[in-house]
């Protein structure tokens, strides 16, 4: 994954305008910042504008048929385990919902989905001209992500491969990941720690025959997972899903996917391909 050939023109460049204590500060914090993430920083620091712009895939056409092919396997790995579906309904929509981007992210590892990002191009002067007129009328526009976090999301993935993970580690993080008693409103929350629990404990024990001599490799395990909920379900689907499924709600189709996914798969790997 790279986010190359993102120069910033300094001249134009906030941080060094006529109040230079903002850019000393932020260049005082990224210092710290690099020393805490080590490798997952940039080689070379940039300025507080360059983090705040704006970027989109360099390759949207393939990343976006990647993304919604891992976004499938997904959804049929949580088809496929009859423990979910002896849920309630609601606990099933509420686990979906708050664990569809972990999830996701793992999916984006195990398959070696890599990408790139470039800056978002601006709107031409003529564009600006001709759309100046209706910008009342117009609804707002989709907000972007920053490369800023797109290289935290990037942070997380490479960490992640780093552990070079078995399919067998994988199926059980899953499971550990989805079954999370702590989601808010779950009426069988008890039943949902224990299948947590179960999936640690089927995690250790394919562990330890693994990485005999890695006794510390499922608590990095489950400490490395925990930074995945930190990546903000928005830029996920800004990221990879808002240039195939435009304002729709990815939650929805989620949704639809794990309930009627013969029919949803191949409508929304359909319109990817197109």
């Amino acid at each position: 994954m790279s986010t190359s050939g993102m120069d910033v023109d300094w001249e134009r460049c906030q941080c060094h305008s006529e109040d230079k204590r903002t850019a000393i500060l932020y260049t005082l914090l990224s210092q710290n910042l690099n020393h805490s993430w080590g490798s997952c920083s940039p080689a070379h620091q940039r300025c507080l504008c360059h983090q705040r712009r704006t970027v989109c895939l360099r390759t949207p056409h393939v990343t976006c048929q990647a993304a919604s092919n891992v976004l499938v396997k997904t959804i049929s790995f949580i088809k496929n385990l009859p423990s979910f579906h002896l849920l309630p309904r609601e606990d099933q929509l509420l686990l979906l919902d708050s664990c569809w981007v972990p999830l996701f992210l793992l999916g984006l590892v195990q398959e070696m989905v890599t990408f790139e990002v470039m800056e978002t191009p601006a709107p031409s002067m003529l564009k600006k001209i001709l759309l100046n007129g209706q910008s009342k009328r117009q609804e707002p526009e989709r907000t972007q992500p920053t490369l800023a976090a797109v290289q935290r999301l990037q942070c997380c993935l490479n960490t992640f491969w780093s552990l070079d993970l078995s399919p067998k580690e994988y199926a059980y993080l899953k499971g550990a990941i989805l079954f999370n008693p702590d989601v808010p409103g779950l009426r069988a929350s008890l039943y949902i720690e224990s299948l947590q629990r179960e999936a640690q404990r089927a995690l250790q024990e394919v562990l330890q025959p693994l990485h005999p001599e890695d006794q510390g490799r499922f608590a990095r395990i489950l400490l490395i997972a925990s930074t995945l909920k930190s990546i903000p379900p928005t830029l996920i689907t800004d990221l990879f899903f808002r240039p195939v499924i435009g304002n729709a709600d990815i939650v929805e189709l989620i949704a639809e996917m794990l309930y009627e996914i013969t029919g949803r798969q191949l409508a929304l790997v359909a319109r990817v391909a197109c």
